[in-house]
């Protein structure tokens, strides 16, 4: 508990230092706002040119694209320290100042950046989960608001452990390996929409290695009345617990990674 309200602090203080300026600030957000609806305007595009994609209608789209970009640029808001921070920090050498101090690394690490621009991100996710679920027609019962909210939650501590593939690689390489990217911006890319409309080597990686299928398109289809893999109801509600698995895998990668760390001596 007293890490938690640490990590709440930290984000606080960090939030209020990047509003000290105001007018970047603004600015920033405006071009974070503008890019992502850019990306929504290509799937308006999609579904005006076309009827349907495979079984998926115009609404269940926008379903898809909502639910990434909600969970997704949720975790790079509160997760900046991993995807912006941690290279520099071993880089630098700052890396070895955590190691001295009674609080986890990851902690530290996360407790070090903050994107708030990421806020418009995730209001056009909010936008287009609601153009979807109204022309998709969803009936949002408890046990689909129960599943929503447990792919969004589910969703963030997967794309975390997903970005600290880059920290470990970080660890022993020194610098940033853009290869790790594939999979969390890749994945972000790719699984805006149904996983079924790609070839099985890429449903395999999007299902078994970054199973963003099993976190998001399945609960996701299992809300509009789809099963995207013709599973039982109930497996929707256990498919999104391998975002927990994942992190789970990837935290204790990064705690081993940690301990054969070399300072670069900056």
């Amino acid at each position: 508990m007293n890490t938690f309200r640490l990590y709440l602090k930290s984000m606080s203080m960090l939030i209020r230092s990047q509003l000290q300026y105001p007018l970047s600030f603004l600015t920033q957000t405006l071009a974070q706002l503008v890019m992502e609806a850019g990306e929504l305007l290509a799937v308006t595009l999609l579904v005006h040119r076309f009827d349907h994609l495979n079984q998926w209608t115009g609404g269940d789209l926008y379903f898809f694209f909502g639910l990434m970009s909600v969970t997704f640029y949720l975790t790079e808001f509160w997760g900046r320290g991993l995807t912006g921070a941690f290279s520099g920090m071993v880089r630098s050498g700052q890396l070895d100042t955590l190691l001295t101090r009674p609080r986890g690394v990851l902690t530290q690490v996360l407790c070090s950046a903050v994107d708030p621009r990421r806020i418009t991100c995730v209001a056009v996710g909010v936008v287009s989960l609601a153009m979807g679920s109204r022309m998709s027609a969803v009936r949002w019962s408890a046990g689909n608001i129960l599943l929503l909210a447990e792919s969004i939650f589910c969703g963030f501590w997967m794309v975390l452990g997903l970005f600290m593939i880059e920290g470990v690689l970080c660890i022993y390489s020194v610098k940033s390996v853009e290869m790790a990217n594939t999979l969390t911006y890749g994945g972000r890319s790719a699984c805006q929409y149904p996983v079924d409309a790609y070839p099985r080597p890429l449903r395999a990686v999007f299902t078994v290695i970054a199973p963003f299928a099993l976190v998001m398109h399945v609960p996701a289809s299992q809300i509009l009345g789809k099963p995207v893999f013709g599973w039982p109801g109930w497996a929707a509600y256990l498919a999104p617990l391998a975002g927990l698995v994942v992190f789970g895998v990837m935290y204790t990668v990064f705690a081993r990674a940690i301990r054969f760390y070399r300072s670069t001596g900056s």
